[in-house]
């Protein structure tokens, strides 16, 4: 039998802390770790809609347990100010998912100087996971789940030369180079936690076609454009129910069998039940996952440290 939702064992007494919370695959995430008994640290930029998504949540979860951050993953201030919060109301913190992204967007710099989409959909989630993992570890069993894309397959890894894109910027490229990263980052992460002992295990999953907010937003932000009306329509006349979508991440999240290192994801790529799929080749490749980390540590200037986090818990 397929795995749905009603498989998600009893998260009462968990913290889970859930990036772009406030709609689409996010909000149904928090929706359904809330249900089984989880306090959900909702981080969402949009502020109005993150309030309005946790009503929405009280009004279908009885006795919900919610709280909203602020988080804005294009800022690295924002998002040390996110994470501070977050630490100053919650030592342990047993669940992390870096779902919050952005998708074919023009090329923008964000205040940090960075490309937007490697900036939120990457560099935002790789130093939100630096600052939370003593929490993670004191938790004693903790998980971080990355969202990633098939879209990954459009773009190269991460150049040390030209993170960026400012050689040639193409929106897909970007939303693929970011997407990439995430699976990049949630392997690599997954290493050095197993190589430190921590009690902390990292997977990956993506969500196949999903008509969501996202695709919606991308839209608006190209004021029409052929490739995102496409794709749009696609998900939206074939594609997959946010409920259905948002299976891979909270399987990864929450399955007792599903172990550090895996992807899930559809069954059939980008539609059909959450199952574990198959990481080969170019995802497991160890060097342009460690160069990632290199460019992601000199780029926002915060030192991940694995080792050593787990030394001082």
């Amino acid at each position: 039998m397929s795995w749905t939702a009603d498989d998600i064992p009893e998260q009462t007494g968990h913290v889970a802390v859930v990036t772009g919370a406030n709609g689409g695959l996010g909000l149904e995430t928090a929706r359904e770790l809330a249900r089984k008994g989880a306090h959900v640290v909702m981080a969402a930029r949009n502020l109005d809609k993150a309030e309005a998504a946790r009503a929405d949540i009280e009004s279908d979860v009885l006795g919900a347990s919610l709280e909203v951050v602020a988080l804005d993953l294009s800022s690295m201030a924002s998002v040390e100010e996110a994470a501070a919060a977050i630490l100053d109301r919650h030592p342990q913190i047993h669940v992390l998912v870096n779902n919050a992204g952005v998708m074919a967007t023009p090329e923008t710099r964000t205040e940090d100087g960075f490309e937007l989409q490697f900036a939120t959909n990457h560099l935002g989630h790789f130093v939100l996971t630096a600052r939370l993992l003593p929490a993670l570890i004191a938790s004693g069993g903790a998980r971080v789940v990355t969202v990633t894309s098939t879209a990954r397959f459009l773009s190269l890894p991460v150049s040390s030369d030209d993170p960026h894109l400012e050689k040639g910027y193409g929106s897909w490229r970007a939303y693929g180079q970011s997407k990439l990263a995430n699976l990049h980052f949630a392997v690599e992460l997954n290493r050095r936690l197993e190589a430190a002992g921590a009690p902390v295990e990292s997977l990956v999953a993506h969500p196949g076609l999903t008509y969501s907010d996202l695709q919606k937003r991308t839209v608006e932000a190209n004021e029409g454009g052929f490739g995102p009306r496409f794709w749009a329509w696609l998900s939206r006349t074939t594609g997959m129910s946010v409920p259905r979508g948002a299976l891979p991440q909270l399987r990864a999240t929450t399955d007792p069998s599903a172990r550090g290192g895996q992807l899930y994801a559809p069954r059939f790529v980008n539609t059909g039940a959450a199952v574990r799929r198959p990481l080969t080749g170019w995802s497991l490749a160890r060097k342009p996952a460690r160069r990632l980390w290199e460019v992601s540590e000199r780029e926002t200037g915060v030192p991940f440290d694995v080792a050593a986090l787990a030394r001082a818990a």
